[in-house]
């Protein structure tokens, strides 16, 4: 039908996200990660509305609390009522795709979450796509793979709105841990995502970073900052359990080629340093960054690597603010700004953006 998704940097009309509620994503610390959403908000309303999904109306008004009092920008935040299991946008909120004729037009594709065949309550956020394309009035495509619900989540897949995606073997074809779509083979796994996605060609990348909790999402590993630019993250030190199916990753890059032929370039994104919560490796990578329309957001961990990470990028982004937010509480969840944002293109691809900030 003519649809495709949008790269991320391209002109946003919304951000999502999930106001946070359930204490076991962040133990003993709620609290200070609302604090972080109120710094996400107050770097991303500036240059494009946020939704805001919340449990209830208490709920918002104890999101708006915390809001006014970090002085982000109320009048750019729109709160919608609909109950969540979790905050985890990234992978249960709408995933938008766009079509120029024959009228500019998006819509939502349906991706059919179930907690990244791992835990149990999963049913609020599968609805989150439903919610909005009521509220938005958008038309909602059902993804499904010979006749049964297509799952897959959005920091599982990476594009460069061009026609390229890539994503990664141990998330999506590991016949046996956390397996989203039984008996799917690769090729038709490939299909689904040309036919819901537009894209035209599908990269595969090995193995994620230790500690992911979904088995390898490729938001964690790599990004496209343009059409035909991508960073991948590297780990320097040969003791690191991560320092060998990165360097694999890296191998597998060369090999790519875009959707004309091309090859891309690859810059390096350096790691943090091991992060460990009650003896257990938390999944801490720059690769996680948000890009909005006004800025980028980098988490950091209080490692010398977070100016390295945030040169490199503010490098490759220099028409947006690149602004280090601080994670080292947030990946207690086990995932970080990507993981908790979800971009809603503008229709046109034209739309102008707000310049970045002297």
């Amino acid at each position: 039908m003519g649809f495709s998704m949008p790269a991320e940097w391209e002109p946003h009309e919304a951000t999502w996200l999930g106001w946070p509620h359930n204490p076991t994503d962040w133990p003993d610390k709620l609290d200070t990660i609302r604090w972080v959403y109120c710094e996400m908000v107050r770097k991303i309303a500036p240059g494009e509305r946020v939704r805001i999904l919340v449990d209830n109306a208490s709920m918002e008004k104890q999101a708006r609390r915390y809001l006014a009092r970090a002085g982000a920008d109320a009048s750019n935040v729109e709160f919608i009522v609909h109950p969540t299991n979790r905050g985890w946008t990234r992978d249960s909120g709408p995933v938008f795709v766009r079509r120029a004729r024959p009228r500019p037009e998006t819509a939502i594709v349906h991706f059919h979450f179930n907690a990244w065949a791992k835990y149990p309550d999963w049913r609020k956020d599968r609805r989150v796509p439903e919610i909005a394309a009521r509220k938005l009035g958008k038309r909602l495509f059902h993804a499904t793979a010979k006749g049964k619900p297509f799952v897959l989540e959005g920091g599982g897949i990476e594009v460069n709105g061009r026609g390229a995606l890539i994503t990664t073997e141990e998330c999506y074809l590991d016949p046996r841990t956390q397996v989203r779509n039984p008996g799917l083979a690769k090729a038709e796994f490939e299909t689904v995502l040309k036919d819901y996605l537009g894209v035209s060609r599908v990269f595969w990348l090995g193995r994620g970073i230790a500690g992911d909790d979904t088995h390898g999402h490729v938001d964690d590993l790599c990004r496209f900052v343009n059409a035909n630019t991508l960073v991948l993250i590297r780990e320097d030190n040969p003791r690191d359990v991560n320092y060998r199916p990165l360097a694999e990753n890296w191998e597998r890059i060369q090999d790519l080629r875009l959707e004309d032929g091309a090859k891309p370039e690859a810059v390096a994104l350096p790691m943090p340093g091991p992060l460990f919560f009650d003896g257990d490796r938390l999944p801490a990578s720059y690769a996680n960054f948000y890009i909005a329309n006004a800025a980028v957001l980098v988490p950091t961990f209080n490692h010398p690597n977070d100016r390295a990470a945030l040169g490199i990028l503010g490098e490759l982004f220099p028409d947006r603010e690149v602004v280090g937010i601080h994670a080292v509480d947030l990946v207690l969840g086990f995932g970080t700004l990507h993981c908790l944002t979800q971009q809603q293109p503008r229709q046109t691809s034209t739309a102008s953006r707000p310049k970045r900030r002297q």
